[in-house]
C-alpha cells in the first residue's frame, strides 16, 4: 500500500467514525465499537482519533450531545427531563451537574436567563447594547463540506472537513473557519437548509470530493461579535434584522451571510466561543 493509499484509507475511516456518532447521539455509544467501526484496534484508533481531532471519541459525544441538548433548552418547549433523556444521561440530576459544569448554569437556570436573553427585546429596545462594526474585506477562496439539515448539525460537515484535511496534508494551522448558510430557517423546513463548512484556501488548492470549492464576495459588511454557545446565535440573526438594520440606514447587498469562528469548541467553554457575524451590505 503507498503513502496515497494509506491516507486515503484513513480519510474513508475518519468519515465512516464521524457519521456514526452523528448519527447514534440518542445511544450508548460504545468506544470499542466506534473502533471496530474504524477497522483498527482500540489501542491504536483512539490515539489516532484524538491526533486528528484534538480529543478523545468520548470528549466528542459528551461535547455533542450537550451542544444538541443547548439548542433544545433554547429553540425547544422540551422539559429538561426529556431533553435530558434525549441526550443519553441516566437521570435530570446528572444532567443538571454536567451541563452546569459545561455551560455554567444547570439548564433551567440558563433556558431562563442564558445569554440568548440579551437579543430579547422589550417593548422595542433589546436587554443588551450591541457593537456592529462596518468592515470591507477582500475576496476569499474556500473549500468546503456541504451540509443538509439543521444549521445546529454543521458540525458533522466541518469533522468531515477536517478529517479531510489532515488525511490529506491539506490542513494548515492559519486556516479561517466559516459557515455559509444557503437558507432562510424561518422560510424553509430544517432537513432542507442547505449549508457548507469551509475554510480559506488557495485558489489552486486541491478540492476533489467531498471537498467543493467556494467563495465569499468581497465588500463591505456589517459585522456582529457574538460571544457564547452557538445554540444561541439565532437570535443574534434576528436583532441584526428586526432592530441593528432598519436603524441604521442601510441596504443589504445580494450576497450569502456567513459566520467566522474565531476559537474552537474543542479548547474553549460554550461561553467563550467567539463567533463574527457577517450582515452583506449595498
Amino acid at each position: 500500500m503507498n503513502g496515497e493509499t494509506a491516507w486515503a484509507v484513513y480519510e474513508t475511516r475518519l468519515r465512516r467514525v464521524s457519521a456514526h456518532i452523528h448519527a447514534h447521539l440518542d445511544e450508548e455509544l460504545d468506544m470499542d465499537c466506534l473502533a471496530d467501526i474504524a477497522c483498527m484496534s482500540s489501542y491504536h484508533w483512539h490515539r489516532i482519533y484524538r491526533a486528528i481531532y484534538g480529543e478523545t471519541a468520548a470528549a466528542t459525544v459528551k461535547r455533542l450531545r450537550l451542544h444538541r441538548a443547548a439548542g433544545d433548552i433554547v429553540g425547544t418547549d422540551l422539559t429538561v427531563l426529556e431533553i435530558a433523556k434525549r441526550s443519553g444521561y441516566p437521570n435530570v440530576q446528572s444532567f443538571n451537574r454536567i451541563f452546569k459544569a459545561v455551560y455554567g448554569m444547570p439548564p433551567a437556570r440558563y433556558r431562563r436567563e442564558g445569554s440568548h436573553k440579551l437579543f430579547e427585546t422589550h417593548r422595542g429596545k433589546a436587554s443588551h447594547m450591541f457593537d456592529v462594526q462596518i468592515r470591507t474585506i477582500s475576496d476569499t477562496s474556500l473549500v468546503g463540506v456541504p451540509h443538509q439539515g439543521s444549521y445546529m448539525q454543521i458540525g458533522k460537515a466541518f469533522e468531515q472537513l477536517f478529517g479531510t484535511l489532515y488525511a490529506r496534508g491539506q490542513a494548515r494551522p492559519d486556516m479561517r473557519m466559516i459557515g455559509i448558510y444557503l437558507d432562510d430557517p424561518d422560510l424553509v423546513a430544517e432537513d432542507r437548509l442547505r449549508s457548507v463548512a469551509c475554510v480559506s484556501a488557495d485558489a489552486s488548492a486541491p478540492a476533489a470530493a467531498p471537498l467543493e470549492r467556494r467563495a465569499i464576495q468581497g465588500g463591505e459588511y456589517a459585522v456582529l461579535r457574538h460571544k457564547g454557545p452557538y445554540a444561541e446565535m439565532h437570535m443574534a440573526y434576528k436583532w441584526l434584522y428586526a432592530e441593528w438594520l432598519p436603524k441604521s440606514g442601510r441596504q443589504l447587498r445580494d450576497a450569502l451571510m456567513f459566520e467566522e469562528y474565531l476559537n474552537n469548541p474543542r479548547d474553549v467553554a460554550p461561553s467563550e466561543l467567539l463567533t463574527d457575524i457577517h450582515l452583506p451590505l449595498a
